[in-house]
């Protein structure tokens, strides 16, 4: 999946746009003011350089290489700084209590995966910290318009329910909506939605 990603992001074009993601430009006012955030599986930037922008501090994990080099560029070019690690989801250390919030866009994986980072996410949250997601939901199956082609990569409201049952669940719905986040992302499109606060230290 590395060579892939990596032969993906070697495009001279930001493949999924320059503007950040919909949902998350519509619900930043439920992330601590100037918090600490994580941006994972970022991809080239759009997201981790919006919030870095708006006065965060931000730090973002993916596994490619290039797509590294093109989210510095872009941080750059916006006049930001930004923290971004080369690693695999699977051997990343998300540290404990030290996040305000923790933003996941399309970040897929397999479900045995899924579970592992969720848990971690939990962890790495201070009490307060917002966890929000975006990404596509099983229906996306059965559409063209971006997504993996794996149903066990794709997101369900109920697993996201029960992965946060410990948390204040703010925002949680599977739903229908025009997704244009540049040329892999493009047309309507079944997404997953989900907000949650940590109301304790587990």
């Amino acid at each position: 999946m590395k060579d892939f990603w990596n032969e993906r992001y070697k495009e001279k074009e930001y493949i999924y746009g320059l503007n950040p993601n919909d949902f998350l430009a519509q619900n930043i006012r439920h992330l601590k003011p100037a918090g600490k955030v994580l941006c994972l599986a970022e991809g080239e930037g759009r997201n981790a350089v919006y919030l870095a922008k708006l006065g965060f501090e931000v730090e973002a994990v993916d596994f490619s290489l290039e797509a590294q080099k093109k989210a510095l560029e872009l941080a750059k070019k916006n006049g930001v700084l930004i923290k971004y690690e080369i690693a695999d989801l699977n051997e990343f250390d998300f540290g404990k209590n030290c996040f305000d919030a923790i933003i996941s866009i399309s970040a897929h994986t397999n479900s045995a995966l899924r579970k592992k980072i969720f848990s971690q996410a939990k962890t790495a949250l201070k009490e307060g910290g917002i966890f929000l997601l975006e990404g596509y939901n099983k229906s996306q199956i059965n559409r063209n318009t971006g997504g993996p082609k794996d149903v066990d990569m794709l997101f369900a409201k109920d697993e996201l329910e029960e992965n946060f049952k410990d948390f204040e669940i703010l925002h949680c719905v599977d739903v229908v909506r025009n997704v244009e986040e540049g040329s892999y992302h493009s047309g309507e499109a079944d997404v997953a939605q989900f907000i949650a606060r940590k109301i304790s230290n587990l």
